[in-house]
């Protein structure tokens, strides 16, 4: 046998071993486990027996908590990929007002106004990630810009328009529409049916609607966040375009120099980001029915705090898909579970400052782990 079939393999000195707790420690997910341990345990002691976890207290905060994975999905790439959307919410505002504008006030099919009002929205987020890329503003000043924008034109219109901030009749015009019911929808109806004949949840026992299960379906709002979810997990940890994604957020020249197209990428994540906060704003206006100039309000710092809660960091470069939806998760449990509980609900502002002060501070620490700072 050779020299060299015996020797060992080098040892590169570069590399250290890192222990079992230390690779733990540096899952981008740990601090949305953690705090999801902690949400529901507090929640399974204090309001188990006001209806929290029964069937309809379950989809109550399951749609709530898909509101915030639908934008975090989005929010958490583009962080990842090193920018910043602060016009998330102002964009749900709009693309629902401009749903209500075509499909109610111009009478367009419904299944026409999603379909163009997406292809207005991802474009408005691929305008906003071609100004950050071709002048060098940093993507807070830049999607400010377009949070002040958008929000204007939201009033604006149905202002010149219908004389008023509120369309309603959305309903009607979606009324046997094949594109409004993927998403104002509800599935697995039959199987809910079951569990209420069966006895496993309960069932309305007086009116027109006796016998009946009180929960008649899972909402299309949160099928949209699990297959978002689902997907962007995959494309972010079992594709190149993934790497690219970290690439560009963790050393931009360096991935340059590799031949990462940087720009191609960021463009394309502030278009998913726009992407993501229409399919909310349909699913939004599909429900209530109406659009409002004042939707949207304050959700773009809602998902920056979940994708930050979930793991990823500032700075970009480092993050999970995974871990945002769980920090999305804790946002529902906890902004229903205070309502149950009992709890005054002023102080889910207050829990929000506090959880994401912790979670920059967890982050600080663990970026310090992996870059070996002091």
């Amino acid at each position: 046998m050779s020299d060299i079939a015996q020797t060992s393999p080098a040892t590169d000195e570069r590399v250290k071993d890192i222990s079992p707790l230390r690779k733990a420690l540096i899952r981008p997910e740990l601090g949305g486990i953690v705090g999801t341990i902690a949400v529901f345990t507090f929640f399974l002691l204090f309001a188990f027996d006001s209806g929290m976890f029964n069937a309809q207290g379950v989809i109550n905060w399951s749609v709530v908590s898909a509101q915030f994975v639908i934008i975090a999905v989005g929010a958490c790439l583009l962080m990842i990929a090193g920018e910043f959307d602060l016009s998330v919410g102002s964009m749900i505002g709009f693309a629902g007002m401009l749903i209500a504008i075509f499909g109610v006030t111009l009478g367009w099919p419904i299944w026409l106004a999603i379909i163009i009002t997406f292809v207005i929205c991802v474009a408005i987020g691929g305008l906003s990630g071609w100004i950050v890329i071709r002048t060098g503003l940093p993507s807070f000043i830049v999607t400010l810009a377009f949070l002040f924008i958008l929000r204007g034109f939201t009033i604006f219109l149905p202002q010149i328009i219908e004389r008023k901030t509120i369309i309603g009749g959305i309903k009607d015009a979606a009324e046997g529409d094949w594109l409004a019911s993927a998403f104002g929808g509800k599935v697995f109806g039959g199987l809910f049916q079951w569990m209420g004949d069966a006895g496993l949840i309960a069932t309305f026992t007086r009116g027109t609607r006796a016998g009946q299960p009180v929960v008649d379906g899972v909402p299309m709002l949160i099928i949209w966040a699990l297959v978002l979810m689902a997907l962007a997990h995959i494309l972010l940890t079992k594709t190149k375009f993934g790497n690219w994604i970290f690439a560009s957020g963790g050393d931009a020249e360096a991935a340059r120099n590799s031949g990462v197209p940087v720009n191609k990428v960021k463009i394309l994540m502030f278009m998913l980001t726009a992407f993501c906060a229409t399919v909310f704003a349909v699913c939004q206006v599909m429900e209530f029915g109406s659009a409002g100039a004042d939707r949207g309000l304050l959700k773009e710092f809602e998902a920056i705090i979940a994708v930050v809660i979930g793991g990823a960091l500032l700075t970009g470069g480092y993050g999970s898909v995974i871990g945002a939806a769980l920090g999305a998760l804790i946002f529902g449990v906890v902004q229903q579970g205070l309502f149950f509980a009992g709890v005054e609900s002023s102080l889910f502002r207050v829990f929000l400052g506090v959880i994401l002060l912790g979670a920059v501070i967890l982050n600080t620490y663990i970026r310090r782990i992996i870059t070996g700072e002091r």
